[in-house]
């Protein structure tokens, strides 16, 4: 599995992420993508305001999360268990990739909390500031298809990736899951790295 946060310098972090990358994926435009990705701030934005990964890097320790989680339970679950295949390359473009609508939507402002010594002090704190905001998955979809082709099943995958607890209609994520089985193991591996590998209430 992906080692803990704080053994790996954010350098390394940038560096096993394009290495993933350079390794399993060869789909045309994908050196594309990764230079679009080095004029963003993917490598130092948080997850998420006050959630899983609310700290500078979290979107990328986050996503290699994700992959770590979603590798290991495709290959030895769906797999050998219910005849689920996914090459390495869609494995990668899949979990790698899914946040990318998190990107350049993050902002750093200042409010006052009190301390350990109950004063109060000037702490930085994450706003969101989304200017193209299309939805979650699709919103990474889109940004990827500006650089590359995804195939229908790595698609769905992104696409829903968030499951039933993004609000989307229940019946669509649920025949989205039916048809594209790889959908709810991403969904999965993504909810597995989240309330499991980046709760830090876990293990209790």
């Amino acid at each position: 599995m992906y080692p803990e946060k704080d053994d790996l310098s954010s350098i390394e972090v940038k560096i096993l992420f394009n290495d993933i990358c350079h390794k399993y994926i060869q789909r045309e435009g994908i050196y594309d993508l990764l230079s679009w990705l080095e004029g963003t701030d993917f490598y130092s934005a948080p997850a998420s305001t006050r959630y899983h990964g609310d700290y500078e890097g979290g979107l990328c320790d986050h996503s290699l999360y994700v992959y770590f989680c979603f590798r290991s339970y495709v290959k030895k679950r769906c797999e050998p268990g219910y005849h689920l295949s996914m090459s390495e390359e869609s494995i990668a473009l899949c979990a790698l990739f899914h946040d990318l609508c998190k990107v350049d939507i993050y902002k750093t402002e200042m409010r006052n909390k009190k301390n350990a010594q109950g004063q109060w002090e000037q702490v930085p704190f994450y706003t969101i500031e989304d200017a193209f905001p299309v939805g979650h998955g699709s919103k990474s979809v889109y940004i990827m298809n500006r650089y590359l082709k995804l195939t229908d099943i790595e698609t769905a995958a992104i696409a829903y990736h968030m499951g039933f607890s993004y609000g989307d209609d229940a019946r669509t994520v649920g025949n989205v899951f039916s048809r594209f089985p790889e959908a709810f193991a991403l969904s999965t591996a993504d909810m597995e790295a989240t309330y499991f590998v980046e709760n830090e209430h876990w293990p209790r």
